[in-house]
């Protein structure tokens, strides 16, 4: 986090690449300006024309007849406005399409940092809170530098343009409708200094609704199974109207803002049209140049009476810039290592060597564990629910570093090795089954785009799921909607199954991946598994105890430690073991029966 910095600096560093962008924008605004504010000078030209005739500035300059001098005006007001345009097209394209670059590169760095992060990051973190800030708070920032930046510009050099013109034709009166400025820039600070925390307010409100929001439209299908439709709908509106409730307070604030301008504004207004007429009136002061004080004075006005609304936008965009670059300033708590992971994973052993490990809560999970998952054979992990197996699986993949102890492969510790090269060559089935929206076969292919459709068919096949799959109304084609909405646990389990075998990775980590299955089709997957995990090192989470009699070894856990280990026919014959207690549960056998 870099907060002693203000957010403008900071996002100014960001944007870094772009500043010859940035200063060619900022002088097309700039000339635009100027030649917007030419128009009143030549009214004020056309005002001593018309009065002075034959004695006119313009013919001081050598056009001595009037209608040499219109003319010259005339071309002299096209080229003007003709400039005017010009510039007002450029300042557009240049601050829209670096508005629009910016939010591009902003959304995908953020976007890249956040899947950078460890899984210990999102705990704390709702997925509707992120959202706000990978969408809500980009787009604030480039709406600002859409509009926002280029009326900055554009006042100040309003401010300085017509303050130079009016101290050259009438020092005398330039001080009265300078004077409010100093007033005005004090106000414009402490608004910005009230408006800023209110703003900050603002966004974190909008990121919890968002992610209330999310959460809710994930969970539709509890929702209506509790019919707790009524109390969402008022908890909703409970997060809603804190969010108005925070703009409420930032609207009154920045509300207040113009009028208190405009009121500045007209004393000095009020005094220089006053007493540069008293000067006209008494011929101290020419009717063109009071002509011009008076227009200038009125084009003065309107753009300080907008600057609220631009330091309103510019405060929303700096709140959400802090939270942006706040994201972008969090260091990843899983760093990649630079070893070489090769054929070591296909190879060498996978050990736990005293392992401990806590989560954040504080929570023990696991004690000084010791596991060997051997290259080549099948390890399976069982034991009662909390007993640590899945967190095993989070710190094989590195999810999670451990908080004692080392994971190695190969003797190399997993913190030394290319890790996204290591992840690369394991394959997990999860009981938390995760389908995108997308068609079957992109979710069968999603670790392996390349895959032929011959290759993709194999793999559904070996998953016992080619069959379902033949049945969809589009087969292949067929989209499985947001998370694989569209299939039934079963299905989504053997998609993600087949997702796994088509990889081929060298390891295979299958973390209850057939908890969602019936049992004919868990039989016919585990004769699947069966061919597949020849020759890999193939890591078995199991509860049903069924699925992992093949193993070659067994490994019983319980409260974080190994407390049993050995094969099926071994495990079950000890006398008073954790593992055949586990067993006779599973299979009804009477406690006094001896095992088979």
């Amino acid at each position: 986090m870099d907060a002693g910095r203000s957010p403008l600096r900071r996002l100014l560093e960001y944007a870094r690449p772009h500043r010859a962008r940035m200063r060619r924008a900022a002088a097309w605004s700039v000339l635009n300006k100027v030649f917007d504010l030419a128009p009143p000078l030549l009214i004020g030209v056309a005002v001593d024309l018309v009065v002075e005739r034959e004695n006119s500035l313009l013919a001081s300059w050598g056009l001595e007849t009037v209608t040499s001098q219109l003319l010259a005006l005339s071309g002299l007001t096209f080229v003007i406005w003709a400039a005017e345009s010009v510039f007002e097209y450029l300042h557009k394209l240049g601050w829209r399409n670096l508005a629009q670059d910016l939010e591009h590169e902003l959304r995908m760095d953020a976007y890249g940092r956040v899947q950078d992060m460890d899984l210990a990051y999102f705990e704390d973190r709702s997925t509707g809170g992120l959202m706000a800030v990978l969408n809500d708070d980009v787009n604030q920032l480039e709406r600002f530098l859409d509009i926002g930046a280029n009326e900055l510009l554009q006042v100040s050099t309003t401010v300085l343009t017509i303050g130079a013109v009016f101290f050259w034709i009438a020092p005398e009166v330039a001080w009265m409708s300078m004077l409010p400025m100093p007033l005005i820039l004090w106000g414009s600070i402490v608004f910005q200094k009230r408006l800023a925390p209110r703003y900050r307010e603002v966004r974190e409100q909008v990121g919890h609704l968002n992610g209330d929001l999310a959460g809710n439209l994930g969970g539709i299908a509890t929702i209506k199974s509790f019919t707790a439709e009524a109390r969402e709908v008022e908890r909703i509106g409970e997060r809603s109207a804190a969010y108005r409730t925070a703009n409420a307070r930032a609207i009154r604030l920045s509300s207040a803002f113009s009028p208190l301008i405009r009121m500045v504004i007209l004393c000095g207004f009020t005094a220089t049209l006053a007493y540069g007429g008293y000067l006209a009136a008494n011929d101290r002061m020419a009717v063109g140049s009071y002509s011009v004080m008076v227009f200038l004075t009125q084009r003065l006005l309107w753009p300080l009476t907008r600057l609220g609304e631009t330091f309103d936008l510019f405060q929303r965009a700096m709140a959400s810039t802090t939270r942006i670059l706040d994201l972008l300033d969090i260091t990843p708590g899983i760093a990649s290592g630079t070893g070489e992971v090769g054929e070591r994973a296909r190879t060498e052993d996978l050990r736990f060597e005293g392992v401990g490990f806590s989560y954040a809560s504080g929570a023990r999970v696991l004690e000084g564990l010791d596991l060997d998952f051997q290259a080549g054979r099948t390890t399976a992990l069982v034991g009662s629910t909390g007993s640590g197996k899945t967190t095993v699986v989070k710190l094989l993949l590195r999810f999670y570093d451990p908080t004692e102890g080392r994971v190695t492969l190969g003797g190399v510790d997993l913190r030394e090795l290319d890790l996204p090269a290591f992840r690369s060559q394991v394959g997990l089935v999860s009981q938390e089954v995760f389908l995108f929206h997308g068609t079957v076969r992109e979710n069968i292919a999603y670790g392996r785009p390349d895959a032929s459709e011959e290759e993709i068919r194999e793999a559904a096949r070996v998953a016992e799921a080619d069959g379902f799959i033949d049945e969809l109304p589009e087969g292949y084609d067929t989209v499985v909607g947001e998370r694989g909405q569209k299939l039934s646990g079963g299905q989504r389990q053997r998609l993600s199954i087949a997702r796994a075998i088509l990889k081929d990775p060298p390891i295979l980590v299958l973390d209850e991946a057939t908890s969602a299955v019936d049992n004919e089709t868990e039989a016919a997957i585990q004769r699947s598994l069966e061919r597949v995990s020849i020759g890999r090192t193939t890591i078995v989470i199991a509860h049903r105890l069924s699925t992992v009699r093949g193993a070659h070894r067994i490994h019983v856990l319980d409260e974080g430690r190994v407390v049993e280990a050995g094969t099926h026919d071994e495990l079950v014959r000890r006398e008073d073991g954790l593992y055949r207690a586990l067993w006779r549960v599973q299979t009804g056998e009477p406690s006094g029966a001896a095992p088979s």
